[in-house]
């Protein structure tokens, strides 16, 4: 699917990862929706970048936990665009275990169904809402940005970035990826870019980083293949490659995580045998 002149909706784009994406899709021509709820200042600066490009980016304020807030936003879209070629679903909301502790503090009462609203249903709640004007191209492309807490639970160096409820909710976008693959077959191709340890997300850059000791750093590198975390721009060339090379690819995941979840294992030699 050549992206000039196509259309997309990009969750998350004040911040890192989504930002690194939007710029990426915009650099190929496409014309954005770009929906922000929190983080004022980086909403701002995200407002001001797109709409100096004078492409016709769409910014709206929107609570995508919301149903009344996400209408509001496909009424623009289809006002504005007509139809939809391309979601990028990255919207999510971890709470990390070496900054909130655990779930039974008075603080964190709210914090378990909060990742499951925004990591896992606001995610089905825009899908939900955009498969009409998914479907009116001749071919979209739907993808679901999730994380290898899915795999790794709490367990293992990165059981001090991953919680319960934060990976529960990613182990279900695995669920809506496939069933969404069918339902949008043949036209809709949907797929799942599963994260590791990125900048700006589970990695440098963020608070729960820089509160990890030294040496739980290195053991988090040290079980990584790669021997260190990937960056927002590696993120948006996968979601690059998804979008426009992938076209005989949907319902499946790819794993961008350095080797992450295969670290834990090492390679013994062959036994000698008894033969």
């Amino acid at each position: 699917m050549t992206l000039s002149g196509k259309n997309g909706l990009v969750l998350g784009a004040s911040r890192s990862i989504g930002l690194a994406i939007a710029r990426k899709l915009a650099g190929r021509g496409m014309r954005l929706a770009l929906p922000w709820f929190d983080w004022p200042e980086s909403c701002r600066d995200m407002e001001e970048e797109f709409a100096a490009m004078d492409m016709g980016h769409i910014t709206l304020q929107a609570d995508l936990r919301a149903p009344e807030d996400i209408e509001k936003m496909v009424r623009q879209i289809t006002e504005k665009f007509g139809t939809l070629h391309l979601l990028v679903n990255n919207i999510e909301r971890g709470g990390m275990p070496i900054v909130h502790g655990s779930y039974h503090k008075p603080v964190n009462r709210e914090q378990w169904q909060l990742e499951m609203d925004t990591t896992l249903h606001a995610k089905w709640l825009v899908f939900e809402q955009c498969l009409d004007l998914l479907r009116k191209p001749a071919q979209a492309s739907v993808i679901n940005i999730s994380s290898i807490a899915a795999l790794t639970g709490r367990s293992g160096p990165a059981g001090k970035m991953f919680n319960d409820g934060y990976a529960a909710a990613n182990r279900g976008v695995s669920a809506l990826t496939e069933t969404w693959a069918r339902l949008g077959a043949p036209t809709i191709r949907v797929n799942e870019l599963m994260l590791g340890l990125i900048e700006g997300r589970h990695g440098p850059g963020t608070r729960g980083w820089k509160l990890l000791d030294t040496k739980t750093q290195e053991k988090l590198l040290k079980h990584t293949l790669l021997g260190r975390t990937g960056t927002p721009e590696e993120v948006a060339d996968a979601v690059l490659f998804l979008a426009d090379n992938g076209a005989f690819i949907t319902g499946t995941t790819l794993r961008l995580d350095g080797g992450y979840v295969l670290g834990g294992e090492e390679v013994s030699p062959l036994p000698a045998g008894i033969l």
